[in-house]
């Protein structure tokens, strides 16, 4: 489907929550587009529902985090069967609509894919496996989880005469992309309550605590009591990246919080332990799709 076709079915019949649909194999994608701005507008999950924002800004309601959660650009709300969620459009107009995508997924699908990376990939014992929350998770997501999330719109709504195929393996990618992030949380959460219980936790443990710090590898390794070798090895297995592309990832998620709650975007730079503003502007943007300012901004206004 060309892009002026995509556009003449997303005119609005509604102002709030325009939607339009499209069905694949053991998952339908949604497009919704409002126009004007509206407060507690409600949302059922009867499947896994992965939520991925376009453009705007919605405030989320849900029965599991006190207050209100801001919901941006590169960021995913993933809620499990039988969740509801009750939404705020504080910016929506007809000149910038605010815009989100949803792709339901039925429960036997993500199933198959748990089954498949407890086999080829166990992660710490004492976890709970390779199984989807049962709650509902708000969190941000990478450039790659964002350039998959266009492919699957124009998988969804092409006309290609390997459609169906290529629709499954993008919702397959996005529920391994959603469960390796979702044990990683895991994993961390663990490793704070149980720093000893292995080398890999223990290693986790000390780079969190050290987060401003530069990574050392061979401090690390000798927290691990592993090669350097082994403990590379085993973040890749555990943690599906590398010790240094953690320590980034965790560091511009605390400072993406920090900004949010509207802290300098200078202080939270040299406080994380990168070298200067541009370096960290750089990062940041190629992580979150922005500038620290921006998003600075943005977590100011939603304090408002």
């Amino acid at each position: 489907m060309r892009s002026a076709e995509l556009s003449a079915l997303r005119k609005p019949q509604r102002l709030v929550e325009n939607r339009v649909s499209f069905a694949g194999p053991e998952a339908e994608l949604s497009i919704y587009d409002t126009y004007q701005a509206a407060s507690r507008v409600g949302l059922d999950a009867d499947q896994l529902l992965y939520c991925g924002m376009i453009q705007g800004r919605k405030i989320m309601h849900d029965a599991h985090h006190p207050g209100e959660q801001i919901f941006l650009p590169h960021e995913s709300f993933v809620m499990a069967p039988g969740e509801h969620v009750e939404i705020d459009f504080p910016d929506a107009t007809s000149q910038s609509p605010t815009t989100c995508l949803t792709i339901e997924i039925s429960k036997e699908k993500v199933a198959k894919i748990s089954e498949r990376l407890s086999d080829l990939n166990p992660i710490e014992s004492g976890l709970e496996g390779w199984q989807h929350s049962s709650t509902i998770l708000h969190t941000h997501h990478t450039t790659a989880t964002q350039h998959l999330l266009a492919r699957l719109v124009s998988c969804f709504t092409e006309n290609h005469p390997d459609r169906d195929v290529l629709v499954d393996l993008g919702v397959s990618e996005l529920i391994i992309r959603m469960l390796r992030h979702q044990e990683r949380e895991l994993l961390l959460s663990y490793c704070r309550d149980a720093p000893d219980s292995s080398g890999i936790t223990a290693a986790l443990n000390h780079l969190e605590k050290h987060l401003a710090e530069p990574l050392d590898i061979d401090q690390l390794s000798r927290v691990a009591c592993m090669s350097r070798s082994r403990l590379y090895a085993e973040f890749k297995t555990q943690t599906g990246c590398s010790p240094s592309e953690l320590q980034q990832q965790l560091r511009l998620k605390l400072a993406s919080r920090r900004l949010k709650r509207g802290e300098p975007v200078t202080r939270v730079c040299y406080d994380l332990g990168f070298t200067n503003p541009s370096h960290f502007s750089r990062r940041f943007r190629d992580f979150f799709g922005c500038s620290p300012r921006e998003y600075h901004k943005r977590g100011v206004a939603g304090m408002q």
